[in-house]
Formats: C-alpha cells, sequence, structure tokens
C-alpha cells in the first residue's frame, strides 16, 4: 500500500474520551485509540486505527464489533429510571458556591435485567430505585466538588460498587442557577459508564 493510500479514521475520538494506548511498531505505525461516543441515551464503543503496510487489523475491528454489539444492547435493555432529583449541594469552582451552595438536578438511568424481580415480584430480584436515589442525595449533599463531572462520576463508580447487577449507568447533573447572560433551564453534564469498561478504572 502506498503512502497516499493509507487508511485513515472518519473521526478520532467520541466527545470527551482520550486515547487509552498508543502502539509503535517495527514495521510501521499503528495507533490503536479506544474511545466511548455518547449520543443522548445511548452510546457505542469504536476502535479506530491508522495503519501502514503490513499490518493487519482485521481481529482488531472485529474485536471493537463484538464491543460495540454488547454495549448497544445493554443500553437498549432494562433499566431503572430517575428523574428530576433535586437536592442542595456545594459544589463549583466560585466562592460563593462554595459557600452558600445551589440546587442540582440529577437524572439517573441505571441498566439491569429486569426480568427475573418481573417474574418474582420480590424486591430481592432487583435494585430498588430508593437505593440509587440515597446515593445521589449523598453524593450531592456530600462533599464539595469543583466539576459537576467529578459529581456524576462519583454517583456512577458508587452506584457500581454498591449493585453488582446494574451494568451500565447513566448520570445527568445539572446547575438551574448559574450566571450567564441568557435565559436557561439548566447547564450540566451527562456521562455514561459501562461496568465492563470503566468499573476498574
Amino acid at each position: 500500500m502506498s503512502r497516499e493510500n493509507r487508511t485513515y479514521w472518519p473521526r478520532l475520538f467520541g466527545p470527551g474520551d482520550p486515547p487509552k494506548s498508543v502502539f509503535d511498531k517495527t514495521n510501521g505505525l499503528s495507533l490503536i485509540i479506544w474511545s466511548v461516543a455518547h449520543f443522548s441515551s445511548t452510546a457505542s464503543a469504536r476502535l479506530h486505527s491508522i495503519f501502514f503496510p503490513g499490518e493487519n487489523l482485521q481481529s482488531l475491528e472485529t474485536f471493537s464489533s463484538g464491543v460495540s454489539m454488547e454495549n448497544d444492547a445493554i443500553v437498549k435493555g432494562d433499566k431503572l429510571i430517575l428523574r428530576g432529583l433535586k437536592f442542595h449541594g456545594y459544589h463549583g469552582v466560585k466562592p460563593e458556591e462554595r459557600k452558600l451552595g445551589q440546587k442540582f438536578l440529577v437524572d439517573v438511568d441505571a441498566w439491569l435485567d429486569l426480568q427475573p424481580a418481573g417474574k418474582s415480584d420480590c424486591l430481592s430480584d432487583t435494585v430498588s430505585y430508593t437505593d440509587i436515589y440515597r446515593i445521589v442525595k449523598e453524593v450531592v449533599e456530600g462533599p464539595a466538588h469543583n466539576l459537576l463531572e467529578s459529581v456524576a462520576q462519583l454517583i456512577a463508580s458508587t452506584t457500581f460498587t454498591k449493585h453488582p447487577q446494574i451494568s451500565a449507568v447513566r448520570v445527568v447533573v445539572g446547575k438551574p442557577h448559574v450566571a450567564v447572560p441568557g435565559s436557561v433551564d439548566y447547564l450540566g453534564v451527562e456521562i455514561l459508564r459501562y461496568r465492563s469498561v470503566d468499573a476498574s478504572n
């Protein structure tokens, strides 16, 4: 393959996700970039590559496709839904945010298999949404963080730690009262985390 005919990737990164590994091989350069692209309530894990002559990426492409299909199946499956949770917290980088605090809005989706509980009608076969509510409450009303990203991440990681049945979690954290020159409902962040990818990180 000539240098002019190299294959390049159409889009290098998903939003906010840095490359996790870069490999330099003696017979050519191969950059393997692992990212998670967020699209509203769905996400797809993608493997992007650049390769020079002599590289065989078929197995890597197969791996990427398998991970993407698995994660897509998760976010299309059963889930617990918590909407419009409101708590007073002291998160932010401004002194007044740390001193006076403000209201925070939180949404959570937690993916797990709800079929056992649907068949048995037993709470022990599922995760109570009140348990997730308590996690959110403890994080938002707990020690202050500079960034909403950190608040959302702690909610997600604590959910994975306390409830091993949950395979993925989506967290939205918003500030309805922000100093911007215009009218807004809220400004915030949304994250989507998979146990298979993020729980050990």
